[in-house]
């Protein structure tokens, strides 16, 4: 690697961590709001109205796929004419959200009656009303991610859970039922675009140019089919319950879903956000790429680990202290679906390596036979039941997780060593078995919040322990370069 090279490497390298810092600031503050919000409303909500919100927001899945045709993406990927092709998006973005908002409230009938609930259709016609909305700050939030400027980006995004925490938890407790959260859902997305004008100085222009709009199209297709593809197949597990069960046996595989999703998944896609713009400024040198993202799964895993590996072995606390007793059914749904978050973390970013080179037809060829293979598994898990759905994901995760490494090890030269020497939080989990589980046995019997508390503690001192014996170099090298020095610090100690 040239000494410029390695200059740039390090520079990108630096912005993405500072980049990852703000995101893992937001993030964190964000879904603590979150959590706490939907454990309060867990105790005033029935489970049927979680689900009703669950059908209505599958069906907008559906529908979200042309909502940005893949133009945020190509306007990341983009290294020139920037402004031109921020209007071409935005105009874009805004229109396919207009007709989307009309198709919303002209199908919502046909879904309510397709999923045996009538209450789906005003439900569903309000929350369509979020296409429009979204689509007017989108551009904005785009060009935010394009800077690595998650500084100013934590400011919406905190500002959407905090004020749909607020409205959803105020008229659940005044009385107004599944309307909480679906109020509460359109205040948050509303003033998240409305924070986005403010601090965003971009201003779109009504200008079209029709060759750079091909360009884009071109790029942006295959990362909507790509985008369509995973919205289907990680929502046809709704859509089966939708069908085979009742809504209240939605609302508890939702909640079920929701921590590894908010704890795990959501990091991984926030960690997109920061690396597919990195990654992209570092195109042309597929050997830094490949550097870049070996280290990107070694700190993932360090991270991902300890959260998938606790909720497995602490689920029933867990449960009973974040959202009450009636929602025991959840918990083995909770462990299956902890399993399977865990094996998605594995090399999930190697998918912005693709994008940054301009190959994202890469992802869409590994995403159509994933398509069907999941289809049948979650179709074959949901006969016999809840926790058979969480079961096959986990099933299909593995079979996605050896493609994936197959597909890598192919366009980056990886070797299976180098792929498995990044895989030492595996280690570090041990540890954290090793104390978390007799913690959990001993304290049977105990409170849930002392249980979950106790195991908490003894999972956190065992993985801990382990990652600085083995890890040490790694996570020093990860404060240092976010700015943090512990050699500097420890002499200042002493």
């Amino acid at each position: 690697m040239s000494d410029h090279t390695e200059r740039q490497y390090e520079d990108v390298k630096k912005k993405a961590a500072r980049g990852m810092g703000w995101t893992y600031l937001s993030f964190g503050l964000a879904k603590v709001l979150n959590l706490v919000a939907i454990s309060i409303l867990a105790r005033l909500l029935i489970p049927e109205y979680f689900g009703v919100v669950a059908l209505a927001t599958l069906t907008m899945d559906y529908l979200s796929v042309i909502s940005d045709l893949g133009l945020g993406a190509a306007l990341i990927q983009k290294r020139e004419r920037i402004e031109e092709s921020a209007n071409i998006a935005f105009i874009f973005n805004v229109s396919a959200g207009i007709i989307l908002t009309i198709a919303t409230f002209l199908i919502a009938p046909y879904a309510a009656v397709f999923f045996k609930e009538p209450q789906v259709t005003s439900v569903l016609r309000f929350l369509g009303l979020t296409f429009i909305i979204t689509s007017i700050g989108s551009v904005q939030n785009v060009l935010l991610q394009r800077e690595l400027n998650f500084r100013k980006k934590i400011v919406p995004e905190l500002g959407n859970t905090l004020l749909k925490a607020l409205i959803s938890i105020s008229l659940a407790f005044a009385g107004f039922g599944v309307w909480a959260l679906v109020f509460g859902q359109l205040a948050g997305v509303a003033f998240s675009s409305l924070l986005l004008w403010i601090i965003v100085p971009w201003r779109p222009k009504l200008t079209w140019d029709t060759t750079l709009a091909k360009d884009m199209f071109k790029y942006g297709l295959s990362i909507m089919g790509n985008n369509a593809i995973s919205i289907w197949e990680d929502s046809f597990d709704y859509f089966i319950i939708g069908l085979l069960y009742t809504p209240a046996a939605l609302g508890i595989y939702t909640l079920a879903y929701r921590l590894p999703q908010t704890l795990v998944l959501n990091i991984l896609w926030i960690m997109t956000a920061v690396l597919f713009p990195a990654f992209s400024s570092l195109q042309d040198q597929i050997d830094t790429l490949k550097k870049s993202f070996l280290s990107v799964m070694r700190y993932v895993e360090l991270l991902v680990t300890p959260i998938c590996l606790g909720m497995f072995i602490a689920a029933d606390p867990l449960i009973r202290v974040a959202f009450g007793d009636q929602w025991l059914d959840a918990i083995p749904i909770l462990r299956a679906l902890s399993l399977y978050a865990w094996v998605v973390s594995i090399g999930f970013h190697v998918g912005d390596v693709y994008k940054a080179i301009g190959r994202p037809d890469i992802l869409i060829k590994i995403s159509i036979p994933m398509f069907f293979i999941r289809l049948f598994l979650l179709w074959l898990g949901a006969q016999y039941s809840l926790v058979g759905v969480g079961i096959a994901h986990l099933i299909a995760g593995i079979i996605s997780g050896i493609i994936r490494y197959f597909v890598a090890a192919h366009f980056l030269k990886l070797t299976f060593l180098e792929f498995v020497r990044e895989l030492t939080a595996f280690v570090c989990g041990v540890g954290l078995a090793a104390l978390a589980l007799p913690a959990l046995y001993l304290t049977a019997g105990t409170p849930p919040f002392v249980q979950l508390a106790v195991v908490v503690c003894a999972g956190a001192a065992g993985y801990l322990g382990t990652a600085w014996f083995i890890e040490r170099g790694a996570i020093t090298t990860a404060f240092q370069t976010i700015g943090i020095n512990l050699n500097a610090r420890n002499a200042e100690a002493k």
